[in-house]
């Protein structure tokens, strides 16, 4: 073999490679297109999904205080919130299900600087998110519950004690009711 020849040699296997892999792979607009495998197909994930959907939010005397959008979301591994008031503030949350300590959990950011870390489960037909926080004040304990009602409205009740559970204060009452 000539040293011309042995210098490309390399080059020629190269070339013969990259043609042949080419050739015996199917293009990228060719190739079936594959979507991950669904990662939360559980039916805890789905416990949360009475809530979902667009409503207008009154207080138990019938007013109007808000409206919410609550959406799936990550491919249905998390349900978003983006809340409005009728006075015009606004908060998201998301909120997630966890399979390794098997709760639910939800963040909560209000505009008007509330912050929420809730964790809980579905029981007895409901969800029940509560937390335990420091305040300046002391220990303080949250809880919210939502209840699906048998007319297809959602109740959202939160509650706040300061005495370690055993007095509770309402601090919101909704009713969610689906929306076109």
């Amino acid at each position: 073999m000539s040293s011309r020849l042995r210098k490309a040699a390399p080059l020629i296997i190269l070339a013969l490679v990259l043609a042949y892999s080419s050739w015996a792979s199917p293009s990228p607009e060719s190739a079936p297109i594959s979507s991950p495998p669904a990662a939360c197909v559980a039916p805890e994930f789905r416990q949360f999904d009475f809530w979902l959907g667009r409503w207008k939010v009154t207080n138990p005397q019938g007013k109007e205080v808000g409206t919410s959008e609550i959406s799936a979301v990550s491919q249905g591994c998390a349900v978003r919130e983006q809340w409005k008031s009728a006075s015009g503030s606004s908060g998201t949350s998301i909120s997630y299900y966890d399979s390794a300590d098997h709760k639910w959990h939800q963040d909560w950011v209000g505009g008007d600087g509330t912050i929420l870390h809730l964790h809980g489960e579905f029981a007895g037909g409901a969800m029940v998110l509560s937390e335990q926080s420091r305040t300046a004040k002391g220990t303080r304990l949250d809880r919210t519950v939502w209840t699906p009602r048998s007319d297809g409205k959602v109740k959202q009740e939160w509650t706040t004690s300061a005495d370690d559970g055993r007095t509770w204060q309402i601090i919101f009452v909704g009713i969610y009711e689906r929306q076109p």
